[in-house]
């Protein structure tokens, strides 16, 4: 098919009225795993039916993707990594569907459109320039977990890490927050790839040493992608409370002192006045 469309593409090169669409490249955004929409942008401004029209798309790489060949889907000249896809052809806006797209579809798309005449196929419609398509998958929201070496006295190993992601992360850092400042601590990022779906596992750690600060704080995790950036939940640290000092002690010997000096004259009235109560009542024994 290729061969017989550049054949007849030459031999009419002649007095061929081409219909390209020229201006700025568009980009189209679309998420992992979703549809993406790919355009050829052509008017059929005679009605001409879809029975007399070969239509087809190539990437970048000049590999076609699909093909519909006098209203028929034709898969003879398809590039092989793209026979098992599912895609179809939207015949009312003349748009390719890709249906479950993945990071190694991006890059440029182009529409190319003949008419299949008495003297062979004749280039009517050549999209210029190519749709760009930009593949992106959204991270998880960054969370933070503690070690489970950290020691909670001196110290605590902090990670945070996102998954499944793409575009490549631009920045990730912590953010400190007290009552009176914003610190932010740059970390370096570890950085994974899947070799099938090359989504993107990123990681920082930090061994934050504060933990015996006496102020409310409050530490969040910031990850950056393409000027977008997602925040965890805040890892909160309550307060130290003021440790209470004993008193001095020459303090502790006056207290015990004076602590036994109220004991023992508590104690001797009281025996001195067991006494007393035990002693007879003369004036009655004279009576």
């Amino acid at each position: 098919m290729v061969t017989e469309v550049m054949a007849s593409i030459a031999a009419t090169v002649m007095r061929i009225s081409i219909h390209v669409i020229g201006g700025a490249a568009a980009a189209i955004k679309t998420y992992f795993n979703e549809t993406a929409y790919l355009p050829c942008q052509f008017i059929n401004s005679q009605n001409i039916s879809l029975d007399e029209l070969v239509v087809f798309w190539q990437n970048q790489e000049k590999l076609v993707v699909y093909e519909l060949y006098q209203g028929k889907e034709k898969f003879d000249n398809v590039d092989p990594k793209y026979k098992n896809r599912n895609i179809s052809f939207d015949e009312e806006n003349w748009t390719l569907r890709l249906h479950n797209v993945e990071i190694k579809d991006q890059g440029d798309y182009q529409c190319f459109i003949h008419h299949k005449g008495p003297k062979g196929l004749v280039p009517s419609h050549k999209m210029f320039p190519p749709t760009k398509l930009l593949v992106i998958a959204n991270f998880s929201q960054p969370e933070i977990m503690e070690g489970s070496n950290s020691s909670s006295k001196s110290y605590r190993n902090l990670t945070c890490s996102s998954i499944q992601g793409y575009p490549q992360p631009e920045e990730m850092y912590f953010l400190l927050t007290t009552e009176n400042s914003t610190i932010k601590y740059s970390t370096t990022m570890q950085k994974s790839q899947d070799n099938i779906t090359e989504l993107y596992n990123v990681s920082i750690s930090w061994s934050y040493s504060g933990f015996h600060d006496t102020t409310n704080r409050s530490i969040i995790c910031v990850l950056c992608v393409s000027e977008m950036c997602l925040f965890s939940k805040p890892y909160d640290i309550a307060p130290v409370p003021p440790k209470t000092h004993p008193p001095p002690k020459d303090d502790i010997l006056w207290i015990t002192a004076l602590s036994l000096v109220i004991v023992g004259v508590t104690v001797f009235f009281l025996v001195r006045w067991k006494r007393k109560k035990k002693q007879p009542d003369l004036s009655r024994e004279c009576q």
